[in-house]
Order: C-alpha cells, then structure tokens, then sequence
C-alpha cells in the first residue's frame, strides 16, 4: 500500500513538472514572438490612423495614407531604387560569392585559408567603416556617386554573406556526382553552371533572399554612396526630419508585406519542393 502511494505521487508529480515545463516553455515562446513582431503590429495598426499622428489613441480606420503612399513621386521613386540597388547587389553578390566557393571547395589554391578569411572580413567590419572607406576611394577615383555605387557598397556586406552560405553547403556527396559528370565528356565549366549550381540552388536562393533583406533595409552605405537618386530607407529618413507621419507606417507596412510574400513564395517553390522525397 505505501509503495503504491509512493509510486502515484512520484506520477503526480512527474505529470505537474511536465506540465509545469510546458507552460514555461509555451510562455516563453509567446514572449519571443511578442518581442519580435509587437512592433511590426503596432507599424501596421497605426498604418490605418485617420489622423495626423501615429500615436495613440487609435481615431479610427483610413486608407488615406496608402494613397498618399502611391501618389507621392519621391517616395515610389526611392522605391524603385531600392528594389533595382536590392536585385543587383544581391545577383552580383551570389554570382561572386558562388564562383568563390566552387573554387576555394573543389580546388587547391595557394593560402586558401587567408583567402576564406579574406572573403568572410567585412562580415566583421562596421558598415560606416565601409561606408566611409568606399566614399574615400571612389573620390580619389574620381567616380561619381550614384545609385550604382550604392550597389557597390551592397555587394561588398553582401558578398561574404553569401560566400560562408554556399561554401557551407558544398559538401563531399556533391563530388561523385561532379565526377560522373566529367566521366560523361562535361568540361569544368558545364559541371560547375550545369551540376553544381542546380545542387546548390536552394542555398544559392537562400543567399540571393537574405542578401536582398539586408540591401532592402540598409541606411549608412546608401546614405553616404548615393546623390540625388536615394533609396527608401534614405527617403523615409529625410520624411523622419520633419516629424512622424502616418505615410512612412503605411510605407513600412507595404514593404512587410512584400518581404512575407516573398518568403512564403520561396519557403512553398523552392525549400518545399527541396524536402520531397
């Protein structure tokens, strides 16, 4: 009778601590998430303010400030800009950084390990020193900026990004392929654009997208590389001198929305179809 005892509540307890451990855990999760898209939320409500202000209180639902979203020049303009600057810097950057980890993976280069360090530095170095180095050389070269130099400046934050991505996914099962492929008369370029990058196709998107992320949003390299023509975060900037505006929440939340567009286009094309059998 006591052993019984004994045993059912060492079983109640182990239940109370399991559930006890869930809840924590459920609760720590709801924090997070909290933490995380709070912000975005209240972006988002505020987007709507039939008012000057977007603070509180809250005065009711209007799409008046998306329509001054899409009738104001400037502001479609710098978007233009930023999603051209984006998809450049992001395609040269994953071109660059894919050619550099087929030949650090698949080649015996002299100090290829300084080369990787090389490579993957300025993911260590402010953007405002790179910024402020890019600014310098372009002047002694006499290049004037321009939307094209901020893509420049992208590609150099993106570029180890992309490198460390791809070359962590060039693993060894991809050699014996490789191999049957040069067995079949294919010459190192048709193996590389052919088989490799088909191989690597959802590390390759999955650079392409985080690099767009991050060019997307960028503020000191487009500020200080750019000129007349200006990206988004540029113009939003210079909106924020003059005070806060409903326009730049309704801005913000159209870009949202974009960004969660795109990953859901990509997480059900490429990475769902990568997981069938």
């Amino acid at each position: 009778m006591a052993q019984a005892q004994i045993s059912g509540t060492i079983v109640r307890s182990s239940r109370l601590h399991g559930l006890l451990a869930s809840s924590l855990s459920w609760l720590y999760l709801a924090v997070i998430y909290a933490f995380i898209f709070l912000p975005v939320a209240v972006l988002v409500l505020f987007s709507f303010q039939d008012g000057r202000l977007p603070v509180p209180p809250f005065n009711g639902f209007s799409l008046q400030w998306y329509d001054a979203v899409f009738a104001d020049r400037k502001l479609m303009a710098a978007l233009a800009n930023s999603f051209f600057v984006a998809v450049f810097s992001s395609t040269l950057a994953c071109i660059l950084g894919f050619l550099a980890a087929y030949a650090l993976a698949r080649y015996r280069l002299p100090g290829s390990v300084l080369q990787r360090g090389l490579l993957i530095a300025p993911m260590t170095v402010s953007y405002l020193i790179i910024a402020l180095g890019l600014l310098t050389l372009l002047n002694t070269l006499q290049i004037p900026l321009s939307l094209w130099t901020v893509g420049i400046g992208h590609v150099v934050i993106n570029l180890p990004l992309c490198f460390a991505i791809i070359y962590a996914s060039m693993g060894d099962h991809h050699i014996n392929i490789e191999r049957a492929a040069r067995d079949l008369g294919a010459n190192d370029f048709k193996v590389m654009a052919l088989v490799t990058a088909p191989m690597l196709m959802p590390s390759i998107m999955a650079a392409f997208f985080l690099s767009i992320t991050f060019s997307w949003d960028e503020f000191i390299i487009a500020f200080l590389l750019s000129r007349f023509d200006v990206t988004l975060p540029v113009e939003i900037w210079s909106m924020l001198r003059s005070g806060l505006n409903p326009k730049t929440n309704a801005i913000g939340s159209l870009v949202f929305l974009v960004s969660v567009f795109v990953l859901l286009v990509l997480e059900l094309a490429l990475f769902g179809r990568s997981r069938k059998p």
